[in-house]
Formats: structure tokens, C-alpha cells, sequence
């Protein structure tokens, strides 16, 4: 008997949902400020819009600044796969190194009420 998610070849465990907000990341060479946007999310990793070019397997730490005033969500993963799309932006996944539910359940709380 086969599944849903054998038939369509899909591996995610968890639902990937929008999420648009700027973010900060760090890895082992330098830290790369602003120039890194949050496109969507899911509780095992994200997808993220960069103008700096990052490599596969680089490790890397994230700082999600939210709107709701509070600190900004810290995070760290490793990044899975990267898409060149111009000369000056890069599309690359993150898979995270440790599920955070409270932290995804903010995050998807916030994007929801943007999205209204």
C-alpha cells in the first residue's frame, strides 16, 4: 500500500509554511548582516533568499528578527542545497540541528497574522 508521500516523493516529515522576514546569519567565516531574507519555513529547516554566496554543508547560525517585539529566534543548521539564480542572489536550504516546535509555533503565529 503506498502513501501520499511516497507517491509524490515528498520526504518532509513536517509542513513547510510562508514566512518573509529579514534575518541574519553567521557562519564559520564571517557574519553576513542584512543582506539575507527568510522565504518559508517548516520545523525541520527553511529556505532562504542570500546575496552572499554559502557553500554545502557550511554550518550555520540564524537570527530570525520577528515583529512581535521580542528577541530575535536563534537557530542553527547546516545548509542542505544551494540555487544560483543571478549574479547577485543565491537560494539555498537550511535543515535545522535540532527541532524547536515553541520557537517554529511563533514564527508560524506571526507569518499567519502577516498574511491576513
Amino acid at each position: 500500500m503506498s502513501t501520499t508521500l511516497e507517491t509524490t516523493g515528498e520526504r518532509r516529515i513536517f509542513e513547510r509554511f510562508s514566512a518573509r522576514f529579514p534575518i541574519k546569519f553567521k557562519d564559520a567565516r564571517e557574519d553576513y548582516g542584512t543582506e539575507v531574507f527568510l522565504r518559508d519555513a517548516s520545523a525541520q529547516g527553511m529556505r532562504i533568499l542570500s546575496k552572499e554566496r554559502v557553500f554545502l554543508d557550511d554550518q550555520l547560525s540564524l537570527e530570525v528578527e520577528l515583529p512581535d517585539g521580542g528577541n530575535p529566534m536563534i537557530l542553527s543548521g547546516r545548509v542542505v542545497w544551494v540555487k544560483f539564480l543571478n549574479l547577485s542572489l543565491w537560494d539555498l536550504g537550511v535543515q535545522f540541528t535540532e527541532v524547536h516546535f515553541i520557537k517554529m509555533q511563533r514564527l508560524f503565529k506571526l507569518a499567519e497574522n502577516i498574511a491576513l
